[in-house]
């Protein structure tokens, strides 16, 4: 199961929506056959290791880090190539959260007379899959909020500079992140203060992943490079300034949705994207915006560059809100990962629940 969860790995981003899935045959000692799913819309990790397999897959043993699917999607269903192909026992890591599979690949498997076996290194392939599980499960993407901060914890002057907190290695390695998410999240803020592109830098115009911009009352400069990007989604909740026809001029793609307190209805906008197949949504934003998002309970992971320098008093700080008025409701972190990108400190932390 180690050695599927290590090809599953392999994946690159192009299996997006699909979660990370990797399969290994073994008869007695040997492997006979292995593979993962590359690309959405391609043949599935136990198609591939069964055909690499042949006619040794007979009264093999297959060991899968996610349920097989029983459903027709953009393939057919793995379960019918597995019991097709004679395989005599089935070893999973995880039942499948779609609700479309979801113990359904389990039950066909032994009522076709395939022992089936699960709950091995169920924590390893829950990792791998953070974003398909939570989308599955809460029905919105899983949310991680990047920040760059000195170390008295600001990450602006008072006047908005922040350009560069971080240095050159910690900007390459959120390329990496950036890469891995399927969409970005960021506000109107970010957007007229520091004229942001939010793309990887290594890719094509047409393979970035969506960006997403939160602007309120349509307060967004129409002269911003972002607004001229392939990919681009503008959420707003008011219009006071006429300005939905120049952007629509401008080909932006724009989602108008309901305000809470007079900002954008985060949740209703999580739900948006879960329904439009975000796994891992990657959040670039200010103090306002991922105050909004920790005081809702949308944020999972923070992943926080921590520069050794120091911003002083009156910088802004990572979060306006919630302001707590007791250390008792403090809000508790796991750490996850702590390691050096060049000068600075690459903290990712998990909000305990």
């Amino acid at each position: 199961m180690s050695q599927a969860l290590s090809l599953a790995q392999k994946a690159s981003s192009r299996t997006k929506p699909n979660p990370y899935v990797g399969c290994v045959i073994v008869k007695g000692s040997n492997i006979i056959g292995q593979g993962y799913h590359s690309k959405a819309g391609e043949r599935h990790a136990e198609i591939i290791a069964i055909e690499d397999a042949g006619e040794f897959a007979r009264n093999a043993d297959l060991y899968v880090t996610l349920e097989p699917c029983a459903h027709y999607g953009k393939t057919p269903p793995c379960i019918k190539s597995i019991i097709s192909a004679g395989i005599k026992r089935v070893f999973i890591a995880m039942e499948d959260p779609n609700p479309l599979v979801k113990g359904k690949g389990i039950s066909i498997l032994r009522e076709n007379n395939i022992e089936v076996i699960t709950g091995i290194l169920v924590e390893q392939a829950t990792e791998i899959n953070l974003g398909f599980i939570t989308r599955m499960r809460l029905g919105r993407p899983y949310i991680r909020s990047k920040i760059a901060a000195s170390l008295d914890g600001k990450t602006s002057l008072m006047g908005g500079e922040s350009k560069w907190i971080s240095s050159e290695d910690s900007r390459k390695d959120v390329q990496i992140w950036r890469e891995k998410s399927c969409a970005i999240l960021t506000g109107v803020g970010t957007v007229n203060y520091d004229d942001p592109n939010m793309t990887v830098r290594h890719i094509s115009a047409k393979k970035q992943p969506l960006r997403v911009i939160v602007d309120t009352n349509l307060s967004v400069d129409l002269n911003s490079k972002i607004l001229a990007q392939e990919n681009i989604l503008l959420v707003y909740g008011r219009d006071p300034k006429n300005k939905l026809k120049s952007l629509l001029d401008l080909k932006v793609n724009t989602l108008c949705l309901p305000l809470d307190k007079k900002k954008i209805h985060l949740h209703k906008l999580m739900e948006y994207l879960a329904e439009t197949e975000i796994n891992n949504l990657w959040v670039e934003a200010g103090p306002n915006l991922n105050g909004s998002l920790l005081e809702l309970g949308l944020i999972d992971e923070l992943i926080t560059y921590i520069a050794p320098i120091l911003l002083g008093g009156n910088a802004n700080s990572m979060f306006n809100n919630p302001v707590l008025k007791l250390v008792k409701n403090k809000i508790q972190l796991k750490l996850h990962d702590v390691r050096s990108v060049g000068p600075d400190l690459r903290i990712q932390s998990r909000v305990i629940r």
